[in-house]
């Protein structure tokens, strides 16, 4: 029996990457675990599949309702589906500027304004935003990425703020570069994709990119029980990145 026995969880982009890593860990500790996601097909037992929509308001009603009903109740929102973009403000047309926007914050208000019944009457309710280092360090090429995280960041503290006099905690968890799918495709369209992944691997202090259990394992500490008294907190995950300055070696 874990820490989370006798809760249950719904993980948006529960089908892969950070979210499935998530959902396994908060199974694995005990609780009940819907993952929502587009094509949540292949998911491993004992992980509830339903399948919505984040940017549909009534896709996610129906799946927060759906995973409320077989559940008998929700405890914990993780809130991880996002979609990524790449360039300047150039290099973005103004429905991709909706599109991520649409999907990387409003999708959060959505799957968390249909749990909100839910979590009220819950005794232990948590939501768990996915943010991102972007939100709090300049990046280059990332111009509408970092826009929706610092969005997400803001969203968070503005959540705990209006909810905590329900009993409901809200945090998110900050990652660095974290080792996804998304991640490999993305190295893959450049010209030299090894040179491009020492250059993403040098900028965290650590040396390489955050692995998607390390973001999991501070999910699952942020959505704990035992973390009762943490709320209005967005945790870094970074291998330093945000906080670090270290100096390299000098090449000759």
């Amino acid at each position: 029996m874990g820490e989370f026995s006798g809760c249950s969880a719904v993980v948006t982009g529960g089908a892969s990457g950070i979210g499935l890593a998530t959902a396994r860990l908060l199974a694995r500790r005990g609780a009940r675990v819907a993952c929502l996601d587009l094509r949540p097909d292949t998911l491993p037992e004992p992980l509830v599949a339903i399948a919505a929509d984040v940017t549909d308001d009534a896709s996610v009603r129906r799946a927060v309702a759906a995973a409320a009903e077989d559940f008998g109740g929700l405890d914990i929102v993780i809130n991880n589906a996002g979609v990524g973009a790449v360039g300047s403000i150039e290099a973005n047309s103004d429905d991709e500027w909706h599109h991520v926007l649409d999907v990387n914050v409003v999708g959060i208000v959505r799957v968390t304004r249909a749990a909100l019944p839910y979590l009220r009457s819950s005794r232990r309710a948590v939501v768990v935003n996915t943010c991102s280092i972007a939100a709090t360090a300049g990046l280059p090429d990332r111009a509408l990425y970092s826009a929706s995280k610092g969005a997400v960041l803001s969203l968070t503290l503005a959540m705990a703020a209006d909810h905590v006099g329900d009993g409901i905690r809200v945090v998110a968890v900050n990652p660095g570069t974290v080792d996804t799918a998304w991640v490999r495709r993305l190295l893959d369209t450049t010209a030299d994709p090894l040179a491009e992944l020492a250059a993403l691997r040098a900028r965290q202090p650590t040396g390489r990119l955050v692995s998607t259990d390390e973001v999991a394992a501070a999910i699952a500490y942020l959505a704990s029980p035992l973390a009762g008294s943490t709320t209005g907190t967005v945790l870094a995950v970074d291998g330093g990145m945000q906080g670090l300055r270290i100096r390299r070696p000098a090449t000759s």
